[in-house]
């Protein structure tokens, strides 16, 4: 059972910088894909990015591309999220999830196992 705890999150101005950590315990953190998710009032749970297990493949949802970076450290068993130029369409709660690699489900909820608790992240405009 993989554990995973986000921190990171708050409230910034559009325009800022903000990097989300994923901590995870109880696994063999290695050995898993990692994304990141994020969900908005009133909407559904959507797709921001994922990494593979090594870190050599990373895929990113097209309205994040190009601010937003993921990373992983598995010395430290956690994946990053360097959000920059940061929209008010960016608010929301934003989840890491665990699970076997699959590139053709990177995007796709039920293709993780394990989810964090989500935190928040909030852009005034």
């Amino acid at each position: 059972q993989v554990q995973l705890v986000e921190s990171g999150g708050g409230l910034v101005q559009a325009g800022d910088s903000l990097r989300l950590s994923c901590a995870a315990s109880g696994g063999t953190f290695s050995s898993y894909g990692m994304g990141w998710f994020r969900q908005a009032p009133g909407k559904e749970r959507e797709f921001v990015a994922a990494t593979s297990w090594s870190g050599g493949s990373s895929y990113y949802a097209d309205s994040v591309k190009g601010r937003f970076t993921i990373s992983r450290d598995n010395a430290k068993n956690t994946v990053y999220l360097q959000m920059n130029s940061l929209k008010p369409e960016d608010t929301a709660v934003y989840y890491c999830a665990a699970g076997s690699w699959n590139r053709l489900r990177v995007g796709v909820p039920d293709a993780y196992d394990y989810w964090g608790q989500g935190t928040q992240v909030t852009v005034s405009s």
